[in-house]
């Protein structure tokens, strides 16, 4: 795995050879590159692949030379796998998936799981895990029904089935199929936008949103308040008043 920090880091699988799938190792890895960001620092993280793939998922020849317990087995998948998820669900930036390439198991997991994703019109996303006999795991079980419905997640899940770019954005899997050649131009178009915007105040609004789901109306409206109260008391909110009384643009 590749990493380019700046204002925008920039993490890329960089396994071509094996369709960029995800090793325990990786997992880490990329779990490690989400959880070290500070929104003084940074405006977003981009994730995308090298080659022809965006991830495959699982690594299938590692799987087949494990040999652990059933308590090391929920260990490794909760401390690296759920662990990723956990990371870009609590990121205190954007997190954008740039799809450019098959995105199937975990790959299409992360993708859903992201803020934002983009992909390359000839790519495709498959929620695989069936076809190795595995349940849906990198937050697919938990993000998937919220964001396509119970029904559309348990086809997906329980057949395996791809989907094409156009048909993962119809579902919101994806903000947007752009053609291959556009991806990069897409991203960066938004990138631009949150760069304009107050980082610090799309983390509290991402926490207020994530801590929400599943959440009841009361411990939801009391979460809204709080973090609209932590907002109240940033720089930002200072900036954006006074930027509205004196008609001009806010520098964030």
């Amino acid at each position: 795995m590749r990493i380019d920090d700046g204002s925008v880091r920039r993490i890329t699988f960089d396994r071509p050879e094996t369709y960029n799938a995800m090793t325990a190792a990786v997992a880490r890895d990329l779990a490690d590159a989400l959880t070290d960001l500070d929104p003084s620092d940074h405006d977003a993280v981009v994730i995308t692949g090298d080659g022809d793939a965006f991830s495959a998922g699982g690594d299938i020849e590692a799987m087949a030379e494990r040999d652990e317990s059933a308590p090391e087995a929920y260990d490794r998948v909760r401390t690296t796998l759920g662990r990723v998820a956990e990371a870009i669900l609590t990121a205190p930036v954007p997190v954008v998936a740039k799809v450019n390439g098959d995105a199937v198991g975990a790959g299409m997991a992360l993708t859903a799981v992201a803020d934002f994703a983009y992909a390359a019109e000839s790519a495709r996303f498959g929620a695989s895990f069936i076809n190795v006999g595995l349940v849906p795991d990198l937050g697919g079980t938990v993000i998937l029904p919220r964001l396509i419905g119970l029904r559309k997640t348990k086809e997906l899940a329980f057949t395996g089935k791809l989907l094409s770019a156009t048909e993962a954005a119809d579902l919101e899997i994806v903000n947007e199929a752009v053609p291959d050649d556009r991806v990069d131009g897409r991203v960066d178009d938004l990138l631009e936008t949150l760069a304009d915007q107050p980082t610090e105040s799309i983390g509290l609004a991402k926490r207020a949103i994530h801590g929400n789901l599943g959440a009841s109306l009361q411990e939801g409206l009391d979460r809204e308040a709080h973090f609209q109260t932590l907002a109240y008391d940033t720089d930002a909110h200072a900036e954006g008043v006074d930027a509205f009384l004196t008609d001009r643009t806010p520098e964030f």
